[in-house]
Formats: structure tokens, sequence, C-alpha cells
């Protein structure tokens, strides 16, 4: 049995403000079935890896790390039909919203962890997924709060492991010290710097921090790595 490590939180709050009704119903009639079991340290103690063939078939796996309200994963889903994607994130919020645009949409490409992205990155395959995002990230402003964010080496290393050779890895975010950051870590993981600027990816789809972050004068800045 693997021991469990010490864990440090990347995110913040897990509950916000009080739920709709139908949020709560989405919660409650949408969310096991969407969700990939065996993730937890209850439940596989021994870290013992997913078998994404067996949830997903032959499709290409893509990752969406702390998805917000689910604006970028839903449009990605509808999109890319042949892709499955899978979307982390553990505020109670933000998965009952993205619950919501599911069921609006109609897309029956998407799975979730509602909790760590470590946890599951734990018990993901190597090179088993071929591309990743982070989008709008907790900026985490404070010096002494820069280890929680994602662009660490505890967050990208297993990343790293999990991606596969040539899969991207796309960052955007509108905190400038944030890029620097994600700049700077991104290469000793492993990754290669493909671009990075002001110009959006082609099939960008916008998120509700992205319009805030626009609102309120801040540039939206996007990074590509490789594997």
């Amino acid at each position: 049995m693997s021991e469990h490590p010490e864990r440090r939180n990347f995110y913040g709050r897990v509950h916000g403000k009080t739920l709709r009704q139908s949020q709560k119903v989405y919660l409650d009639e949408d969310l096991g079935p969407l969700s990939l079991p065996n993730v937890t340290w209850d439940d596989n103690p021994d870290r013992t890896k997913l078998d994404l063939a067996a949830r997903f078939g032959d499709r290409p796996v893509w990752l969406e790390v702390g998805f917000g309200g689910g604006e970028h994963l839903v449009a990605m889903a509808e999109r890319y039909p042949q892709v499955a994607i899978i979307g982390c994130e553990p505020y109670v919020n933000g998965i009952a919203m993205l619950l919501g645009k599911i069921r609006a949409a109609g897309v029956t490409n998407v799975a979730l962890h509602p909790g760590d992205a470590r946890d599951l990155m734990d018990v993901l395959p190597d090179a088993s997924i071929a591309k990743a995002f982070l989008n709008y990230p907790d900026p985490w402003p404070k010096a002494r709060h820069h280890r929680r964010r994602f662009v660490t080496p505890d967050h990208l290393i297993p990343l790293h492991r999990v991606l596969a050779p040539g899969a991207e890895f796309r960052v955007a975010s509108d905190i400038p010290d944030y890029i620097r950051q994600t700049l700077e870590e991104g290469p000793p993981a492993g990754f290669t710097l493909v671009n990075e600027g002001g110009v959006a990816w082609d099939d960008w789809h916008s998120t509700r921090y992205e319009q805030k972050a626009l609102r309120e004068g801040r540039t939206p800045h996007y990074v590509t790595f490789r594997r």
C-alpha cells in the first residue's frame, strides 16, 4: 500500500454561494455517473492506474485542470466530439455550473474528477493524455503562497509524466507574475516552449475569468508548451 504524501492545496475554497435548486439536482443526478472512479486515496490507496480505454475506448484523452465555470471545457467537447475530455475542479459551485452546461449542450465525451488534480495525475497512466489546459488558475498573488501555484515542480513533473510525447500544454492567465513563473518552471520540468504572447489559440473559447480580466483592464497572455 502506498503511503499518502504530505499535501499542499494549490486551490482555495471549495464552496461558494448557496447553490440553486437546479444545481443541486445536477450534483445529485449527474456528478456520480460523470466522475472517474478510484481516484481518491480512500478509494484507491495503492494508486493503481486507471484504465482509460475501458472508459473512453480509443479516443484521445485531454485534461483541463481547474475548469472554473466550464465554458472552455464544454466548448472543446462540442467542437471535438472525437476526443474525450477530463475536467478537474474542487470548487463545488464550478462543478455545478459545468454540469448544467453539459446538460444544455448534450455532450457525452466528458468525465470529471471533483477534487485535487494531483490525485488524478497519481493514477493516470504514463503518456495517456494528448493535450492539457490550465486556464486562468488561482494566481495566489502573495509571495508566500507562490508554492501553491500549479506551475511548480510538484505539479508540472507529474503532468509531464502523464502527457504523451508531443502533447500540448496550454496556459492562459492575466497575471504577469504567474506567466513569469510558468515560463521559468516549464522547461526544467521537461516542457519545450512553443509560443507565448497576447494572441490566443485558433480554437480558444474565452472564460468568465478572462472576460472579468478584460473588463478590469488586465491583458490576457497565452503560453504553449510541448511535452
